[in-house]
C-alpha cells in the first residue's frame, strides 16, 4: 500500500476538508493497516453522515509520531457492512464497535460485536443489532465472554459501586483466586456528548468540553481552544501559552499525587496514602490561586486564557508549589522505602511493551511499559514548542511501573513550572477569535495527565461544527486494565484498577 494514499498534516492546522483523500474502503483499511504494522498509531476513526441519504463518510486519523504528523484518509460505505479492520488491527475494535452503534453499520469479523456505550444510531434510527434508541438490549449481543471448565466460576462487579465511583461492570472468569479473564463493560452514562456539539461553538461548547472528564478540565479545554483557534487562524499569546503550559501541569501533579496516595492506600500504607490525600488538595488550591477554580474551569478559553499572574501571586505560587514538592518528595520516599510496598507493587499487573502497542495504549500506562510515547514531545504545541519535558518512561509494565513514572513526571512537571515562573513572558492573555473557516478540518493532540486527548472537529458550510470527535486516553487504556489481569488473582484488582485510575465519563462520550 502506497503511503501517499492519506493526507499528511500537522496538528493544531486547519485543511480544507476538500483535500482529504476519498478512498474506497479497501484503500482505506490497507492504508491504516500498513501504517499500524510500521509503528504508527490509530488515533481516531469514526463516522459522519451531513444528509438524508444512507451513505456514511468513514474518517481514519494515524499519528505518525516520528515524524510529527498525523495522517488522514476517508471512504464513503454505501451498505451497513464492512470488513472489521480488528483481526488485523486491535487498536481498532471500539471504534468499529462505536461505528456499529452510531450509524448502524457492521464491521463483518469483528471477534467481539457488541456496543459500547448502549445509546442507540445517530442516523437510521436504530443501530447494528436492529436496536431502536430507548429498547432493552437484544438477548446475546450484551452476552460476556464465559470460559467453561470444572471449578471455573464467574464473579460480576458494578456496574453500581459504592460511593461516587462511577458505573462500570467487570466480568472476571476465575479459577480459584486466578483470573483467566475481565471483560470490562462501560458506557451507562448515556452521555451522547458528541452530538452536542454539532452546530457549535455556542455558549455552552466550553462548558461541555471542561466536562468530558471532569479531572481533566484543562487538558480537554484546550484541545479544544487549540482547535478553534486553528480552524479561526488565530494566534494565541506566548504569555498565554505558558500559563496554559503550568495549568496543565498542575492538573498533571494533583492527579498523580492523589494516585500515589490512593496506590498506598490500597496496600493498606497510611502514611504515604494520608500525606498525598492532603497534598493532592494543595496542587489543586495552586490552580485555583490562577483562576479561582481548584479543577481548573474557566481559565482556558479561544484565544488564550481569562485569568493573569500578576508578580506577588507568582511569588506566592512559587513558595506553595516549594511547599508541596517538598512534601509528596517525602511522601513517596516513604512508598519507595517500604519493602511491604514494593512487594505488592513489583510484579502485579504485568502489561508487556509488545502488548502496550499492539492495544495502541497511551500515557503513563505505556510509558510504563518502555514506550516513549508523549505528545509533549512528538506533536508539540503551544509553550512545548519551546519548553521541554523529558518524557519518563519504565520498563517492567507492573503496578510499580505505573506508580514510578507518575514520581517521575512529578519531578519534571515541577520543574517545568518553576521555568516557567521564572522567565514569564510579557504581553497580553487573550487574542481576538474569528469566525471558523468553512469546510475545514483539524486534529488537535494535548497530552493530558492520563495520556494523549484527541480532538478532531470538522466545520460545515457555515462555519459551524458539522462534527465533533473526542477521544479521551482512556478509550484506549481499559483493555490495558484487562489485560493486566490476566493470570493475576482476583484480590490484587483493586490495586491494578488504581494504577490505571482511567475515566468512566471520558469514556462514555
Amino acid at each position: 500500500m502506497n503511503d501517499e494514499t492519506l493526507l499528511e498534516m500537522r496538528t493544531g492546522r486547519a485543511i480544507p476538508r476538500v483535500r482529504i483523500p476519498r478512498l474506497s474502503f479497501e484503500a482505506l483499511r490497507g492504508a491504516i493497516v500498513d501504517a499500524v504494522a510500521k509503528g504508527q498509531r490509530l488515533i481516531a476513526f469514526f463516522g459522519d453522515a451531513r444528509d438524508s441519504s444512507e451513505e456514511v463518510d468513514v474518517y481514519a486519523v494515524l499519528a505518525d509520531g516520528a515524524r510529527a504528523l498525523v495522517r488522514v484518509g476517508r471512504a464513503t460505505l454505501e451498505s451497513d457492512r464492512f470488513p472489521s479492520l480488528t483481526p488485523d488491527c486491535p487498536p481498532a475494535h471500539l471504534f468499529e464497535r462505536e461505528l456499529a452503534e452510531q450509524y448502524g453499520i457492521s464491521p463483518v469479523g469483528h471477534p467481539w460485536f457488541k456496543p459500547v456505550r448502549f445509546h442507540g444510531s445517530y442516523r437510521r434510527g436504530h443501530d447494528a443489532w436492529g436496536r431502536a434508541p430507548g429498547e432493552p438490549p437484544v438477548v446475546g449481543v450484551t452476552d460476556f465472554f464465559r470460559v467453561e471448565g470444572e471449578e471455573v466460576h464467574e464473579v460480576a462487579v458494578g456496574p453500581v459501586h459504592a460511593g461516587v465511583i462511577e458505573p462500570g461492570h467487570f466480568r472476571f472468569q476465575c479459577h480459584g483466586e486466578q483470573v483467566f479473564h475481565l471483560e470490562i463493560s462501560l458506557g451507562y452514562q448515556h452521555r451522547g456528548l458528541e452530538r452536542t456539539l454539532s452546530g457549535g461553538p455556542n455558549k455552552r461548547t466550553l462548558a461541555t468540553m471542561e466536562a468530558v472528564a471532569g479531572d481533566t478540565s484543562i487538558g480537554h479545554a484546550t484541545a479544544y481552544s487549540c482547535a478553534v483557534e486553528a480552524l479561526a487562524g488565530s494566534r494565541v499569546p506566548l504569555r498565554a501559552e505558558a500559563i496554559r503550559g503550568i495549568a496543565l501541569e498542575l492538573e498533571r501533579l494533583a492527579n498523580h499525587t492523589g494516585d500515589l496516595g490512593a496506590l498506598a492506600g490500597d496496600v493498606g500504607f497510611l502514611p504515604t496514602a494520608s500525606y498525598c490525600g492532603r497534598i493532592r488538595g494543595d496542587f489543586l488550591n495552586l490552580t485555583a490561586l490562577l483562576c479561582g477554580s481548584r479543577f481548573g474551569r474557566g481559565l482556558v478559553r479561544p484565544g488564550g486564557i481569562r485569568f493573569d499572574l500578576d508578580a506577588e501571586r507568582v511569588g506566592r505560587f512559587q513558595d506553595r508549589l516549594d511547599a508541596a514538592y517538598r512534601d509528596v518528595a517525602g511522601a513517596a520516599a516513604l512508598l519507595w522505602d517500604s519493602t511491604s510496598v514494593q512487594a505488592r507493587f513489583e510484579g502485579t499487573g504485568i502489561v508487556t511493551a509488545d502488548t502496550a502497542l499492539a492495544l495502541g495504549m497511551v500515557g503513563p500506562a505505556a510509558r510504563a511499559c518502555g514506550l516513549e510515547g508523549d505528545a509533549r514531545q512528538d506533536f508539540p504545541s503551544g509553550i512545548y514548542r519551546f519548553a521541554h519535558v523529558p518524557v519518563s518512561t519504565w520498563s517492567t509494565g507492573d503496578v510499580f511501573a505505573r506508580a514510578y513514572v507518575r514520581w517521575l513526571e512529578i519531578q519534571r512537571s515541577v520543574a517545568f513550572i518553576k521555568e516557567q515562573l521564572r522567565a514569564l513572558p510579557d504581553g497580553s492573555i487573550l487574542a481576538d477569535v474569528k469566525a471558523l473557516r468553512p469546510e475545514h478540518l483539524v486534529v488537535s493532540l494535548v497530552e493530558g495527565w492520563r495520556g494523549e486527548i484527541c480532538h478532531v472537529a470538522m466545520t460545515d458550510a457555515t462555519g459551524c461544527f458539522s462534527r465533533y470527535k473526542i477521544v479521551d486516553p482512556s478509550f484506549h487504556n481499559w483493555i490495558g486494565l484487562a489485560m493486566a489481569l490476566r493470570d493475576q488473582q482476583i484480590s490484587d484488582f483493586p490495586l491494578c484498577n488504581k494504577s490505571f485510575n482511567l475515566s468512566y465519563c471520558g469514556h462514555d462520550l
